[in-house]
Order: structure tokens, then sequence, then C-alpha cells
């Protein structure tokens, strides 16, 4: 009788309409997925990740807020939002028996006293260090075993900061508990002081879901390695990544990040940080590879592992946590499958007479029939457009003012990523002097982003050459006779605020090194140039069973002469020394791009204020928007405009060429004159 009630609501609710949704939105679902129903009447089904990527609305109260359901005919189907609750907090003790042990086993079982719903074991009282591997089973009658866990390892390793003493498995009836250990590889404990079941709630949400997400490795500084993370949409109710990496002991510390407004830029902002620990004893591993973060709104993430002095972290895999997420309850009145809508833009969660019966619901949500998810068609393709509704183009520009114009790759309109690559930083003194500009001279609004990855340039390779001269003669020559000189040829004579980043083979050296530049002096001195250290490191490693860490010199922004490395090499060989890079801070613009439009970047004017668009008005926004990324090197064409060097080169030769014309005219003009003496003229 207690399973009537659903059939008998479910009767009521048919033969009375649904109540109105309110006011919607015009504008078409995105996408749409057949339901099958388990049985007529009342169903549950389960939020997915597809769901949730489709959605317009993932965010708190608003979540699934677009979502509805229809049936073949095209009339609307109520249904419900079922909220998680707290797992209960009830632990049941238990009387502890011992099992007799076997050559390779050993165990311990529990008697809670009756037959308890229970989803967790709680394991205390056994001394640490220990590390073991455990097979957990239940029962009702003592006679017949259900296996709950098989080869999970329990551990508390205070020394290594882990510990995990609990069991996690799906709900069941059970009176009895066992707990057996694997001592094939690893000496016996002694028996547990408690043994504690949690007592499992009907209400109670089901563990949280993850899935393996794509990831990519990204250029980084020495001792860090960074990697670009892809989520299946942007503003996931996702809480958490976990790490999956192979080898050995692990203790490192991680910092998850994604742009976020700041002012009227984009900075990378911190999500989560948390130290990376992994243990490893034989063939048991302890480790704890979760990074807690706050809900994301970007559908990329950057990951930054500090890996020391050791080799780059083994990463094989990611997967993202998500927040527990509600159950779908929905009625069938003859059990044909459903069609499920989502994916529309500002509208409002529906409301429905099916509210009434919220509370028994929840008791009662594990009873009803599973239904299940079909395939997802796409009804209409991302609208990112509407993003910018309202926010018209910028105001005619002078592109005379500005000596560098490229050519913006072409990309289909929408929303777009454009990074900067170091031909136009390299022309350009002050990023506020940027600018997007249609063909006709106005300006394309964008968002200027920082990004967290710097942006690696390989130079060429490092020979010696011959000493170059001393420093100016007030100060000390800038490196001694035992000096190994290299030349560190600049792909761009001008360059911003750098990192020039050197490796080496070798595994046990003490070196003192110095970065260089030629200084022009004052005239009149008696040589036109002089060397200027702009940088300095102490480079060493006495570890011959480890890579030498890289040596990092910062090297000062806008160092017009040439640079030169000088280690004091002593009374040693000089190093060998692979190939250098630079490391430049990486940026890239968000703008949105009209059909068919085609666009140039212009950039390197002096005296440009910084631009103020109502772009930034929209960012929260254009954040959660996915972009079509691209980049300036992709056209593999040079730029279509000249460099700031170059045009000043231009300017200096022209002027020096029209200095000379001038001369040799009137040079031309006074000898032909009469009465100056050309050396052949007659006296009067």
């Amino acid at each position: 009788m207690k399973h009537l009630w659903p059939a008998l609501l479910c009767g009521v609710l048919a033969a009375s309409p649904a109540a109105p949704a309110g006011p919607e939105s015009n504008t078409p679902f995105a996408q749409e997925r057949e339901v099958f129903p388990a049985a007529r009447g009342l169903n549950r089904l389960e939020v997915d990740v597809t769901l949730l990527s489709a959605s317009r609305s993932r965010e708190g109260d608003r979540l699934l807020s677009d979502l509805r359901f229809f049936t073949a005919a095209g009339t609307e189907v109520p249904y419900l939002l079922i909220e998680p609750r707290a797992p209960s907090p009830d632990e049941l003790p238990a009387r502890l028996f011992a099992v007799a042990p076997t050559k390779k086993e050993s165990g311990v079982e529990a008697d809670l006293g009756k037959a308890e719903l229970i989803d967790r074991l709680t394991v205390t009282g056994i001394p640490s260090p220990f590390m073991k591997r455990v097979r957990l089973e239940g029962s009702g009658d003592r006679a017949r075993w259900t296996l709950l866990e098989d080869e999970a390892t329990l551990f508390d390793l205070p020394q290594e900061k882990l510990s995990r003493t609990t069991l996690d498995f799906p709900p069941g009836i059970f009176r009895y508990l066992r707990l057996t250990w694997d001592d094939a590889s690893s000496a016996r404990v002694p028996m547990p002081r408690t043994l504690r079941a949690r007592r499992a709630d009907r209400r109670s949400p089901a563990p949280p879901f993850s899935v393996t997400v794509p990831f990519e490795k990204r250029a980084s500084e020495p001792g860090v390695s960074r990697y670009h993370v892809r989520l299946p949409a942007a503003r996931l109710p996702i809480r958490a990544l976990e790490l999956i990496v192979s080898g050995g002991n692990v203790l490192r510390a991680a910092r998850i990040s994604e742009a976020r407004l700041a002012g009227s830029q984009l900075v990378p902002t911190e999500l989560g940080s948390a130290m990376l620990r992994r243990a490893v004893r034989g063939e048991l591993i302890a480790d704890e590879m979760l990074i807690p973060l706050a809900a994301p709104a970007e559908a990329g993430l950057d990951l930054e592992v500090e890996d020391g002095s050791n080799a780059p972290l083994p990463l094989t895999g990611i997967r993202a946590r998500f927040a527990p997420l509600p159950r779908i309850v929905f009625e069938s009145a003859d059990g044909a499958p459903l069609v499920a809508r989502t994916g529309r833009e500002n509208v409002n969660a529906p409301r429905y007479d099916l509210e009434a019966t919220r509370e028994s619901l929840q008791d009662s949500i594990d009873d009803l029939a599973a239904a299940r998810w079909g395939v997802a068609r796409t009804l209409t393709g991302p609208s990112p457009a509407s993003i910018a509704t309202g926010v018209g183009d910028g105001a005619p520009i002078d592109v005379t003012l500005f000596p560098v114009v490229r050519q913006i790759p072409v990309s289909p309109p929408g929303l777009t990523a454009l990074k900067l690559d170091v031909a136009l930083l390299s022309a350009t003194e002050r990023l506020s002097g940027i600018r997007i500009a249609t063909t006709d001279g106005r300006q394309v609004p964008y968002l200027l982003e920082t990004l967290a990855e710097p942006l690696s340039l390989e130079l060429a390779p490092l020979a010696p050459i011959a000493a170059p001269p001393a420093r100016r003669s007030d100060s000390a020559d800038p490196a001694g006779a035992s000096s190994t000189f290299y030349r560190v040829k600049k792909p761009y004579r001008s360059l911003p605020e750098a990192r020039l980043v050197i490796e080496t083979p070798s595994r046990v050296f003490t070196r003192h090194a110095l970065l260089l530049v030629d200084t022009p002096l004052p005239r009149g001195e008696e040589r036109d140039a002089g060397m200027t250290t702009i940088a300095d490191a102490l480079w060493s490693h006495a570890d011959p069973d480890s890579p030498a860490p890289a040596l990092t010199l910062t090297m000062p922004g806008r160092q017009r002469g040439d640079l030169t490395l000088a280690i004091d090499d002593g009374d040693n060989a000089p190093l060998a020394l692979q190939k250098p890079r630079l490391l430049l801070t990486s940026y890239r613009l968000r703008f949105f791009r009209k059909e068919g439009q085609m666009l140039r970047l212009l950039a390197g004017a002096t005296g440009v204020d910084a631009p103020r668009y109502d772009l930034a008005l929209l960012a929260p926004r254009l954040l959660g928007a996915a972009a079509t990324e691209i980049s300036l090197d992709s056209t593999g064409a040079a730029p279509s405009g000249p460099t700031l060097e170059a045009t000043s080169r231009k300017v200096f030769w022209g002027i020096l060429a029209g200095a000379v014309a001038i001369l040799l005219a009137l040079m031309v003009r006074l000898v032909g004159s009469p009465g100056v003496d050309g050396g052949g003229s007659k006296e009067p």
C-alpha cells in the first residue's frame, strides 16, 4: 500500500493542467534528447554532463532553469529538480571479532547488532604508520557475503601527511561487515580499536560524479610545469580537479587559475591550490592528488605545478569532480518516450503543480522508476554574438598614427581570442597603443588578457666569442680573464622584459654568470661602446644523479644593444650549453568579429591613451563564452606594415639622403656662379 500513492498522484496531476511556466524567451532551444521512461507514472532521471553543458543556466538557483520536457505531440510535461541533501552524520558502533588468520591474510568482523542501511566504514585505532591493502564484505546473516570493496588501500602516514581510514560503498542493508587485510607483502596490523559504520539516508545524494577532461602541456619557466585544462563547458558546478600521475613519490604545490576581470583587463586569478602528495611502498600507493577549487566561469583552466628540482610531473590524466547535483523527477502518462530540450537564453525556471509533492518525493525518490537518456541532437549552434548585443563599433581612428599594421587572420564570426606574437611585442612600447580596426578605419572593441603561461622563443645556439670591450673606464671589467663569452642573438633589437633561460647537460659545477649589454658612451670618449651588466646569477649544481637546474637571467625591457653572456669557468673547461630561449609575458585580445569582417591590428603609436570600451561591462558574460582561438603567427606571413625600428631606419636614411642631395645641389650652384674662382675663370 505504501507505494500506491505515486500512481494516485499521477492520476490527479494528469487530470489537472500544468501551471504556466511564465513568459518565455523567443530564442530557440540549442539541444534536444530523447528520454525513455522506465514505467508509467513518476520517473527519476539523473543529471549528466551532456545536459549541463548544453544548458544556458548552470549556476546557483538558476541551474537548468531552461530545461523543458515534451511529449511527441508537443505537450509540455511537468518535472521537478530534487536537490541533494547532506549525508547522515549518524555512525553506528560495532562489536569486533577477530578472523582466524591465514598465511597471507588476517582480518576482523563487525556486528552492528541489527541490519542497517549503511554506506561507509571508518577504521580507527591502528598504530601509525601503516599502509595496507584491504577487502570489505557485508552480510545480513553471516553466511552469504556481498563484496563491497576489492583491493582498496587504507593508510595513515603522518610523516608524508597522508591518511585515508574510511571506505565508501554503495548503500546497502547489512548487519555484519568483514574487513580482510592483505598480508602477502607487508607486516600484519593489530585489530582496530573501533569500526564505525555510517547510517545511510535514503535522501542522501549519490557520490559526486567525475569526468575525464583533456589537457595539454604549455610553455613554462624552469622548475614549473604548466597545463591548459579544457572542461566540457563554462560555468559548470565543478568543485575539484583530481590529477592522475605515474611514477613514484610526489610532494609538489599545485595551483588552478582562470582569467578574471581586474579593472578593464583580464588577468590570471587563482581558483584553488593544494599540496600534491603521493607515497609508494612496493605495490601500494597512498596519495592525495585533489585540488579543490571555486566554481570556474571559463571552459579553460590553467594548471601550474611546482616541480622544483624534480623532473616534470608525470601527469597521465585529469578528472573534474562535480558538486552534488539535483535529480529530475517527471511523470509519464503512458510510458512513451519524451523529448527534453535545453539551451535557451534568458528564461525563468518553470513552476508546475508537481511542486506540491516535493517533500514526499525527496523521501522516496530512490523508489521511483529509473528513466534513461537517449542520444543528444544539436538544434541550433552557439550564439556568441548575442552576448555583444548593445555594444556597437568603436570610434574612428587615424590608421596613419600606427607604424605597425598586421592583418588579422580570417576566422568565423563571434567571440575571438587573438594571441599576440613576439614580433608585435617587440614593436610595441606600450600595450595601451594597440588597436583593432576595420578596413574603413573604425575600432573594434577588445579586452586585453594576460595569460598564465609565458611566451617562449627559442634563440640561436650559443657559440664562444672573443672577449668584448671592457666596461666604461670608471667601473671594473664585467668579467675576469677566466670567463667564456657568448653572443646572445636576439631576433628583434628591442624586446619587452624577458627571462633568458639556458640549460646544460653537466651535473656538477659552480659558475658565476653575467648578462651584458653594449652601451653607447657620450661623445668625445675614446671608445664608442662599453659593456653594462644588466643581470647576474650564481649557477651551481652538486648532485651527479639529477639534472642541473636551468640558468635564468631576467633581462630588462627595451635593451637595444647587443647581448653578451659571460660565464666565469675558473680553471674548469667551459660548460656545454644548450639552445637558449626567452620567456616573455604572453597576451591575447578578446573581441567580437562580424560575419566576413576583415580586420587589421595596429600598434607602435606613441602618445596614444589606453582605450576605454563598453565591452568591459559584458566581461562576466564574455568569460563564459567559447572563443575561436587564432594567432598572428598562424598566417605564416611577415608583418603587413613596417616595424617601429624599420620605420626609424627608413626615416634616418631618408633624411640623410635628402641632406646629401641638398649639399650637392648647393655645391653645383656655387661652382657655376659668376665671380667664383673655378680655376679656369679670367679676370674681368
